[in-house]
């Protein structure tokens, strides 16, 4: 994690014009997990690899991660990241757009840094993320206006927008580090189930979490009625009459705690929250199984330990 958040202080974004990049190094110094590049790192220890090989696409993944968020924040409207202003609330929305643009083209940039020969199949692996992430994103804003979304049709958009970016780090390291083809799929179907986890765990938080700790206001996705495996698991459990409350609620007028209220003692009526945990607890353990075929050594047991962080989070 030091030498990760080095290696992004050392980025250099003292370029004119300011108003493009002083957002992206705003952006970039505030933090976070820093879990894509720290994936892509364990990966390639894991497999005995050169950190300074993978080090660039380490980097790429963090600036194309933070890149999709400038631009979640203002389809999303949301105010806070990361106990801060978002990047459209301190500037506006058409600066947020094209300094995450830019932000995208200096992934590319970075990841051009990997050894020459790896390089185009990083590339297209890279490339196949990218997509699934936009695929995953136009998921999301589409199951905005359908009553009828199914919770399996959102794993699937949640593997998309989350858990790709988190496989992808993941077997780009091992790639790069020499892995077999055995091996770069057992670690990335790790992401995956990682990444299904850890999504379920926000939504999870979004509603029972600390906002001292998650770094942003709870509440946001009822406000906004958004598709969650927190809502969908209560309106495929819910009874015909719970259904139309839940329903009521979501799209009445009532202040914001009042509505969030509701609808969290509506989820503690129908055991919503147990059922998010059984959910995170399922995934984590299919993301532990996929490293018992993969060599035992410090990096490997890294990755358990944050497997078990991340998806235990505190509420």
């Amino acid at each position: 994690m030091t030498d990760i958040n080095r290696a992004i202080e050392q980025l250099e974004w003292n370029r004119e014009p300011r108003s493009l990049y002083e957002p992206v190094e705003y952006t970039l110094a505030s933090g976070g997990k820093r879990l894509r590049p720290t994936l892509a790192m364990l990966a390639s220890q894991m497999f005995e690899g050169n950190d300074e090989d993978v080090l660039p696409a380490a980097l790429a993944l963090e600036v194309f991660h933070n890149f999709t968020l400038l631009h979640d924040d203002v389809m999303d409207r949301a105010e806070v990241r990361r106990g801060r202003p978002t990047v459209h609330v301190l500037w506006n929305d058409n600066t947020a757009i094209l300094s995450g643009d830019q932000m995208m083209i200096e992934a590319y940039r970075l990841l051009s840094g990997v050894p020459e020969e790896k390089l185009p199949k990083v590339l297209r692996m890279f490339n196949d993320m990218a997509t699934g992430i936009c695929e995953g994103q136009q998921y999301d804003m589409d199951f905005e206006a359908r009553q009828d979304v199914s919770l399996e049709e959102y794993m699937n958009m949640i593997r998309l927008k989350t858990s790709v970016l988190l496989a992808n780090a993941l077997q780009t390291g091992a790639y790069i580090a020499g892995a077999t083809e055995a091996q770069q799929q057992r670690i990335y179907d790790y992401g995956i189930n990682l990444g299904l986890a850890f999504q379920i765990q926000d939504d999870l938080l979004d509603v029972y979490g600390d906002p001292a700790t998650f770094g942003k206001a709870t509440g946001g996705d009822i406000l906004c009625g958004k598709k969650t495996f927190m809502l969908l698991t209560a309106l495929h459990t819910a009874t015909p009459a719970v259904r139309e409350e839940i329903e009521a609620h979501l799209s009445a007028t009532d202040t914001a705690q009042h509505k969030i209220a509701s609808m969290t003692a509506i989820y503690d009526r129908l055991h919503v929250r147990e059922k998010a945990e059984e959910a995170i607890a399922e995934y984590t353990g299919k993301a532990l199984e996929c490293l018992e075929a993969l060599p035992h050594n410090d990096a490997a047991e890294a990755l358990r330990n944050l497997a078990n962080k991340l998806t235990n989070r505190k509420i």
